[in-house]
């Protein structure tokens, strides 16, 4: 069982905020006090706002691997708001961003999605961040 140190996270509340978003559209969203409120809002609106050419690199390097039509919605939202993070918080180290939604994913996904998630993060990591 995971604990509440996890479920706290600042990435997990990014794919909470994000959710709800996809649900809930036209609903204003509310960023509550907390030390990651300025991160938490900058990813979760970047993310949003950038949806489309977030959708255009995943479909550039995963276009093999991954049909977003069919694709489970938490698992999207967990890949773009990471592909957010590659593509636009450069001070962030590829590993910290990779690690940290993999071991987020473990409060919303299966064992097998995690595993999916991990694989296509890794390769489209390596094409964003060919420097790292």
């Amino acid at each position: 069982m995971l604990n509440n140190k996890i479920s706290s996270t600042p990435r997990v509340k990014v794919i909470q905020k994000l959710y709800s978003n996809s649900l809930n559209p036209d609903v204003p969203r509310e960023y509550n006090k907390s030390q990651f409120k300025k991160f938490i809002k900058d990813v979760v609106e970047g993310t949003i706002e950038r949806s489309e050419l977030i959708e255009e690199t995943v479909k550039k390097y995963l276009a093999d691997d991954l049909d977003l039509k069919r694709t489970d919605k938490l698992l999207k939202i967990i890949l773009y708001s990471a592909v957010f993070e590659l593509m636009f918080k450069h001070s962030t180290p590829t590993k910290v961003v990779l690690n940290e939604y993999v071991k987020t994913s473990e409060f919303f996904l299966e064992k097998a999605q995690i595993k999916f998630l991990n694989a296509i993060l890794d390769k489209i990591a390596k094409n964003i961040r060919k420097s790292d």
